[in-house]
């Protein structure tokens, strides 16, 4: 390693004793060598080695600094430790131009430049030293096609070697190709895969001297013997035809060989498709393969044979394409088409294949393109001689052409900055102070040539204070010399302030090539007055939205300096660094962004001011930035589907749900107006809180959902908006009771006495026009069924026997069943289920008899069962009898003495809301003397006795049921009043507390309401196709009048009253029986 100096004797003497330690260490140093070793692919800032440890220089107080003078494109150092480490750019060995043409294990190294520095830069040591760049195995290894083919012909002996196709690894030593395999192709036909390498490689026993092929028989050879397949003795699985063989070459590569270990019958099988794989011998290893085909053709036993395997030339650089180099002569003893040669490159990088041109029939070499010696210096190739038979025969010579060099470059000068002198773009900026003798830069001149074309002189031209120096006391690479150009005279500002230093390079060939470079020194001004501006503080307002560019403010600052000294560059601190700039010339401060008063509405930062002296100094002001705001944001709801839940029944005008609305603008563009886009004759929307309400009751059997959108609307200018979607779902009350499809009144079925119990009698199918639990109906037996004989499922409604049926039970059984809903309050419906116990149906007619009277039988006596039998008993007693007759006159004078005082009040006998006095399931005791009178008047109305039935819900006041057909619903204080239902699923906004307890309009009946003409029983005419209906266990069985009125105001209200049914005239009651009857709620 080199040692330069710069500094004179003289101002070593005067620097005294002070630098005499620095000195001493550089002097030590002098004959150090600076060998580094390191591998490509690394990191960056990977730790090479410390400069200063290795010189023997004492770091740490900061007088001694580092300066990297050249390799810094791979390479960095801390200025006061002298730590060498890697910079940001990769080192990869493989694309350095000075490893492009090493082929051995030749080292490849970086140099670089290390300056070190004195105090105030009074002395300066220049050292030189090279990065060994180690290899790592980052490439691999690759055959020149993917496709490799192989012509062998049939009659080859066992043994026979034929080279294959080698393949190039960039990399070299144990990372360059350490081993071939062969795979086995799928069904047997080739030889299995093993590894061929040193390790497990034989000795060739025989006939490899005398192959055909002849390729290796130079050097050293192993063979790999395929495994039998999976170790056993199954010889299908092992190949026959084929293995692979490796031979070592004099030039140390290595040459995979395809040899014959089978008989060949291309009659039999004309082609083998094989896997040749290349491994390298890195860790991890790299591997590649390609696909080895190998054609089985006719006899060609002779092989082409070179003169020579290895062909030497010299060629001169810059040679004219079309230059003949060397002819490549190959010989074959076949005759014909196996004896003619074509030549062709065999292992050749891409460069070779590029400059040179090789004639396939001649096998004369030219040039191709111009070869520069200083890019391509050395070219190593192999050629292939190849006959024409089936399949062609090779032989391989190896080429070395070496370039001869040409004085064809000029000396290029390199003017470099040296120290803590600024040197950028040719201009070398110099204090006016600084000492005699001081070094301001670092010339390097060189040339590309060789030998006395490359030896390279250099001065500097014209009267000016500077002179070259050596930068080196040895003598070194005469291609390459190193000077420093030192001030000469003392520099003055005042009298010149610029020189112009011309450099000229002359080299040493014939005839001599010169150049020249130019170094422009400044000479500056001392810098002793920093900027200052106008102002400490600077406030600007600017609205948001802006466009990308635009100026915010201009911030100005002066300078007392001159020159240099006095030119003010400006620029912000890294706070606000992409979101503004600023001028660095004028002080214009630009937005880069888009500013969003709604994100930031306040920047503050720094503008610094700092001169170009040095040192620089430097003052700053600071600018507040007030964003105001635009009306740039919509309107944006909390979400945009709203989901409110309601009761049906809700009383108009009520509140059903609240919208959230906000807007991230100010003031008034953030006041924000409400608009109902759909549906705005039903729903309406307060603007200050976001409340829904709604101008309309709900019906959830008529319309269950309601779908609409909100506007809300800012008051910018222009205005914004934004939509967002209200979903209504109505909620079930359960206002609506169950109604029976089956089976209807007038129907029945028979039951043989024999049935057994559990026999499946009939079943009564209810439907609710409710959703939810207030559909959910349950069944139960409510009258008829004094022998517990039947029950019903309360779920299925399926009527059952589960009894023994006697004697005295045949007959016809009525069954009162009701279905109730789950409802709160529950709505109710009664059916009649006729049952006739008999063995058969003799006579259709005495059943349709009986089942029309009961129709007109109260619901609260029992039919069951045969009543003859019950009369039996009462013979037993004749006293009983007779003391019951006297009883029963007396009852009927009572009675018709009731009943002329109470037909003067109402002829019909039922008053719509009487009350009721008795439970409708109490057992009642029913005298034969109250039955009403039969007379013609009645057998020929031609209105059923239940014309119709007005459905209301009504309750007493002390929560007691009207159970008695004779109590009136007109004195109940609360007739056909709704009561309302809290509860339902909750909603995500506010409308989950709104809660209607208001009860809906009550049906009226007038104390004027003009009576019913005619006189109706109570049950005999129940109406076929109408239902029971009532709230709860509360059923009213009905009375034995119909008020005129009740029946004719049904239409009136239909939403609190069910619809009134009429039954048809008795003359067509079979007819209108089909459907059951008896509504009431």
């Amino acid at each position: 390693m080199l040692r330069m100096r710069t500094t004179g004797w003289a101002r070593g003497w005067c620097l005294g004793c002070c630098l005499l330690l620095p000195l001493s260490l550089s002097l030590a140093a002098a004959k150090q060598l600076l060998r580094y070793r390191l591998a490509e692919e690394g990191p960056a800032d990977v730790r090479i080695g410390n400069v200063a440890a290795d010189l023997g220089i004492v770091t740490g107080s900061g007088e001694v600094t580092f300066s990297l003078e050249s390799g810094s494109e791979y390479l960095k150092i801390d200025n006061l430790t002298g730590e060498l480490s890697t910079s940001e750019r990769r080192i990869d060995r493989e694309k350095l131009p000075q490893c492009q043409m090493i082929f051995d294990e030749n080292e490849c190294f970086l140099d670089f430049e290390v300056s070190v520095i004195g105090p105030s830069q009074s002395w300066v040591d220049l050292f030189e030293g090279r990065v060994i760049v180690l290899d790592i195995n980052d490439n691999t290894p690759t055959f020149p096609s993917p496709v490799l083919t192989l012509t062998v012909e049939e009659n080859r002996p066992v043994g026979t070697l034929y080279l294959l196709p080698t393949a190039t690894d960039r990399d070299f030593g144990r990372n360059g190709i350490e081993r071939y395999e062969l795979l086995q192709e799928p069904g047997g036909g080739g030889s299995e895969g093993r590894r061929a390498g040193p390790a497990d490689s034989a000795p060739y026993p025989g006939g490899g001297g005398n192959s055909a092929s002849g390729g290796g028989s130079g050097g050293s050879k192993r063979r790999l013997d395929a495994p039998e397949g999976g170790g056993g003795t199954n010889a299908g699985s092992r190949s026959s035809v084929f293995e692979l063989q490796v031979a070592d070459t004099p030039d140390g590569e290595k040459q995979p060989q395809l040899i014959v270990k089978g008989a060949l019958d291309r009659e039999q099988r004309d082609s083998y498709e094989l896997t040749l794989r290349v491994r390298d011998g890195g860790d991890p290893p790299r591997s590649s393969q390609a696909i080895l085909r190998v054609l089985i053709t006719d006899v060609n036993d002779n092989s082409p044979r070179f003169e020579k395997s290895v062909y030497e030339a010299d060629l001169a650089e810059n040679s004219a394409p079309g230059t003949p180099i060397l002819q490549l002569r190959a010989a074959d003893l076949d005759v014909g088409v196996n004896g003619q040669i074509e030549y062709v490159f065999g292992a050749a990088t891409e460069s070779v294949r590029r400059l040179l041109r090789l004639d396939e029939t001649s096998g004369w070499l030219s040039v191709l393109h111009r070869i520069d010696r200083e890019e391509v210096n050395q070219l190593r190739f192999t050629v292939m001689a190849r006959d024409r038979g089936q399949p062609p025969k090779t032989d391989k010579a190896t080429v070395v052409l070496i370039i001869k060099d040409e004085n064809d470059n000029v000396p290029s000068i390199e003017i470099r900055k040296i120290g803590r002198i600024p040197l950028k773009d040719g201009v070398a900026s110099v204090a006016e102070d600084v000492l005699v003798d001081t070094p301001i830069a670092l010339v390097q001149v060189s040339d590309r040539d060789q030998g006395e074309n490359g030896v390279v002189t250099c001065t500097v031209v014209g009267d000016v204070p500077f002179q070259l120096k050596p930068a080196s006391e040895t003598e070194g690479d005469q291609n390459k010399k190193k000077y420093f150009l030192h001030t000469s005279a003392p520099l003055d500002y005042e009298t010149t302030r610029e020189f112009n230093v011309v450099i000229v390079a002359v080299d040493s060939g014939s005839p001599s090539l010169s150049s020249n470079n130019s170094l422009i020194v400044k000479v500056g001004d001392t810098n002793d007055n920093p900027p200052v501006f106008g102002q400490s503080v600077v406030e600007v307002y600017f609205p948001e939205n802006n466009i990308p560019g635009e100026r915010v403010a201009t911030v100005l600052a002066t300078d007392a300096d001159s020159g240099k000294n006095a030119e003010i560059t400006y620029s912000l601190d890294s706070s606000v660094m992409g979101i503004f700039a600023i001028d660095p010339d004028s002080g214009d401060i630009f937005v880069n962004t888009v500013l969003d008063r709604e994100q930031t509405d306040r920047y503050e930062f720094k503008v610094n001011a700092k001169d170009k002296g040095i040192p620089v100094l430097q003052g700053s002001t600071t600018v507040i930035v007030q964003v105001a705001d635009k009306n740039d944001n919509d309107p944006k709801f909390m979400q945009d589907v709203f989901t409110f839940y309601v009761k049906e029944n809700l009383q108009p005008n009520s509140p059903v749900g609240m919208v959230t609305v906000m807007d991230a603008d100010k003031g008034r563009n953030a006041e924000m107006s409400l608009y109902i886009e759909e549906n705005s004759h039903i729903f309406s929307i307060e603007n200050d809180t976001g409340t829904i309400y709604s101008t309309m009751s709900f019906d959830r059997e008529l319309q269950n959902t309601y779908t609409f959108r909100v506007r809300a609307v800012d008051g910018g200018d222009p205005p914004r908006s934004a939509t967002a979607t209200v979903s209504l779902f109505v909620m079930d009350e359960n206002d609506n009771a169950p109604t029976i499809a089956l089976p209807t009144n007038m129907s029945y079925t028979l039951l043989p006495p024999s049935s057994n119990v559990r026999t499946v009698v009939a079943t009564v199918l209810a439907t609710d026009s409710d959703d939810g639990i207030n559909a959910d109906l349950n069944y139960s037996i409510v009258g008829g069924n004094p022998f517990k004989l039947f029950e019903i499922d309360s779920t299925s409604g399926v009527v059952s026997l589960v009894g023994k049926l006697t004697h005295k039970h045949y007959g016809l059984h009525r069954l009162v069943v009701q279905v109730n809903d789950s409802g709160q309050p529950s709505q109710s419906t009664t059916a009649l289920v006729h049952v006739f116990v008999n063995e058969s149906v003799s006579n259709a007619s005495v059943i349709d008899s009986q089942i029309a009277r009961s129709l007109h039988t109260p619901l609260t006596q029992d039919i069951a069962g045969d009543p003859s039998y019950e009369i039996s008993k009462q013979r037993l007693s004749i006293v009983v009898g007779v003391v019951a007759g006297i009883m029963a006159v007396i009852l009927i004078i009572l009675i018709v003495v009731m009943a002329r005082y109470c037909r003067s009040k109402n002829k019909n006998g039922y008053e719509a809301g009487k009350k009721d006095h008795e439970d409708f399931f109490t057992p009642q005791q029913h005298d034969k003397s109250k039955k009403p009178k039969k007379d013609k008047k009645n057998k020929k109305s031609k209105q059923p006795l239940y014309s119709s039935i007005v459905t209301v819900e009504a309750s007493k006041p002390n929560g007691q049921r009207y159970d008695s057909v004779n109590e009136k619903l007109s004195d109940s204080p609360s007739m056909g009043r709704y009561r309302s239902v809290n509860g339902g699923p909750g909603s995500p906004d506010l409308a989950r507390h709104y809660k209607s307890s208001s009860p809906l309009p009550t049906v009226q009946l007038h104390p004027q309401s003009p009576t019913a003409g005619k006189k109706h029983q109570a049950v005999q005419d129940l109406p076929p196709a109408n239902t029971f209906v009532g709230a709860g266990d509360n059923i009213s069985i009905g009375s034995d009048h119909c008020s005129e009125y009740s029946c004719q105001t049904n239409n009136k209200y239909s939403k609190q009253v069910d619809t009134v049914q009429t039954t048809n005239p008795p003359g067509h009651i079979e007819e209108s029986c089909k459907m059951n009857v008896c509504a009431r709620k």
